[in-house]
């Protein structure tokens, strides 16, 4: 077998090729840590109560209940209340997968497929079962031309999809990946073929999705709330990797046009719980008499995310973003400390790399392993990759923003870009350096503006513009930006999204999360390295060279990351004493809290 996928069912691997179905769960690279027949997830509470209204804060505007098609912005909560997949992650492992939809899973010798048997208590809310037909016709439309290209990404290395039977369903793969069974079965959402009705699947945008999960749409009003209630028919609401979760009857989203208005809103009792991605305001809006009082707690959760790498995106695709000396010189005049102390009262710490706060992180110099990989591509990149691992500029002494700024001009230099007499940077052909920060909130300003000021001091012109979410969604889609802010958020385990904000196809295709405009042999190369891994210390050798490479590439201005999650909500909501390892907050509040009784 070519991937270390034990299961948990004291079974041999080899014993998988057999007529058995095979197990209860995978874990890559290591065995699943709950046995066959668990009760539940430790960091669930399976006592929890039932009932109550819980009232969240949505952003911007909606105006589809498709989460699957390019265009428009999705209702919040679509995605985790409404669609179930053939199986679920655990919270405390890195990589690992209990069947949900599927009862019995089995991953074939040679890694190249993976059957599902679906559980026969699986069923959508109008009553029909959950087939196997349901399952190749979820996969078909998300890989068609009518749905976002990401799924056909996603799932490229798919050859074809066998109905065995009505209650099993075989995927096989074109060629070895090393995730693609798990993401399968975690990440492809299963809905019925009678959704839509046979509508074309870019037009069904209005209709309520037929789906299995726990909540169905009860009312919305566009672009200002939408309420979801707890289907009393779920079928998995005592199915164990489901017990002790979605506990409230209603969750409703009521949407908010900017942070400020978000924040005032939280206060006055609008809504109930708010994951805080502002310093400020956690430092000094979160205050006052009912913070006081103890209605409203305010906490930092510890968790073991790997924090992936936000930054100013350059988009290459533009001519004054194509040399990477220019795209250096504008890192150097971002002051992370500085902002940090001013701005962000000492909340954050620098993401030096795109796989920060994981063992995907490279650190000093390439490894003999790294080496053996980068050696072949070497006359393909740049020597920096070769050196110590590169690390985003600091004016912590003895080094200065004075001493950046100086550097940064020598760059800009060497790159063909020079100050005039009236302090403008102008390139041969005497046009001027400028360009346009793309933002969706204003609350971004804190960082934009710090950057743009330093960038005067080269004779840069740079220009924050916030425009709503909808338009930024749009001009984001068709890479219609100078510079963005963007996070590209990382797994514990690395894979085929890496395919989307990395490699030379997924640069032209609109939609794709490629917003750097990256086109690099050597990194399509690395990607394909890192998919076809058989262990994980192959993995996090490719994911440690890839890192090297994309960091000398300097596609974006690093920016940083808070190790907690900081969160306020009112004291009437409870959540469990353990908590998981690797979670997102929000999702983490839908699946485990509850309502006091």
């Amino acid at each position: 077998m070519t991937i270390v996928a034990r299961v948990a069912l004291a079974l041999t691997l080899g014993a998988l090729a057999g007529p058995a179905l095979a197990a209860h769960a995978l874990a890559w690279g290591d065995a699943p840590k709950y046995p066959p027949g668990f009760a539940h997830f430790d960091y669930v509470n399976p006592q929890a109560p039932r009932g109550g209204t819980l009232s969240l804060a949505g952003y911007g505007s909606f105006d589809k209940l498709n989460p699957f098609t390019l265009r428009g912005l999705a209702a919040a909560g679509l995605g985790t209340l409404m669609f179930e997949t053939l199986a679920v992650s655990s919270e405390d492992e890195p990589f690992s997968m209990y069947g949900l939809l599927a009862d019995d899973i089995r991953f074939a010798e040679d890694a190249l497929s993976i059957t599902f048997h679906l559980n026969p208590r699986a069923r959508f809310w109008n009553g029909d079962p959950v087939t196997a037909e349901d399952v190749r016709h979820s996969f078909e439309v998300l890989t068609g031309r009518q749905a976002h290209p990401r799924f056909r990404q996603y799932f490229a290395d798919v050859a074809r999809v066998v109905v065995v039977d009505m209650a099993t369903v075989r995927f096989e793969f074109a060629r070895r990946n090393h995730e693609l069974h798990m993401i399968i079965g975690m990440q492809l959402p299963v809905f019925s073929r009678k959704w839509g009705a046979g509508q074309p699947f870019d037009s069904v945008v209005q209709d309520e999705p037929l789906t299995s999960g726990p909540y169905r749409i009860e009312r919305f009003d566009w672009g200002r709330t939408i309420t979801y209630r707890r289907d009393p028919a779920w079928w998995a609401a005592d199915l164990n990797v489901r017990r002790g979760m979605f506990n409230f009857e209603r969750v409703v989203y009521k949407y908010f046009k900017d942070e400020t208005a978000r924040l005032e809103g939280f206060k006055a009792g609008e809504f109930d719980w708010v994951a805080e991605n502002s310093a400020k305001n956690w430092a000094r809006g979160h205050t006052g008499r009912h913070y006081d009082s103890g209605e409203i707690v305010k906490r930092e959760f510890r968790h073991s995310n790997s924090a992936g790498m936000q930054g100013f995106v350059l988009n290459t695709r533009r001519p004054a973003f194509a040399d990477v000396r220019v795209r250096q010189a504008l890192a150097l005049a971002m002051d992370f400390e500085w902002m940090n102390r001013q701005v962000f009262y000492g909340q954050y710490v620098r993401s030096p790399s795109y796989f920060t706060n994981s063992e995907m992180e490279a650190k000093g110099l390439p490894s003999a392993d790294e080496l053996a990989l980068l050696e072949p591509l070497r006359a393909q990149l740049d020597a920096a990759v070769f050196g110590e691992a590169v690390m985003p500029p600091t004016t912590d002494p003895p080094s200065s923003l004075r001493a950046n700024l100086r550097r940064a001009l020598a760059l800009l230099a060497e790159a063909g870009w020079k100050v005039d007499g009236e302090g403008v940077l102008r390139n041969a052909r005497g046009q001027a350096f400028g360009f346009e920060i793309l933002s969706y909130s204003k609350g971004l300003e804190r960082i934009a503006v710090p950057w743009a000021r330093n960038l005067g001091k080269l004779g840069i012109a740079a220009r924050l513009r916030i425009t709503d979410p909808a338009l930024y969604q749009k001009r984001m889609d068709e890479f219609d930006f100078d510079v963005a802010i963007h996070l590209y958020a990382a797994s514990q385990t690395p894979g085929n999204e890496l395919l989307e904000r990395f490699s030379s196809t997924a640069a032209d295709g609109k939609g794709s999360d490629n917003f750097a405009g990256i086109r690099d042999r050597a990194v399509d190369a690395i990607v394909q390295r890192l998919l076809a891994s058989r262990t994980r210390a192959e993995l996090v050798t490719a994911a440690r060279a890839l890192d090297r490479v994309l960091r000398a590439g300097w596609y974006l201005v690093p920016h940083f990351y808070a190790p907690t999650h900081r969160v306020a909500w009112r004291a009437r909501l409870a959540h469990p004493d353990t908590l998981p390892l690797y979670y997102a907050a929000e999702t983490w509040l839908l699946e485990t809290w509850w309502e006091k009784r």
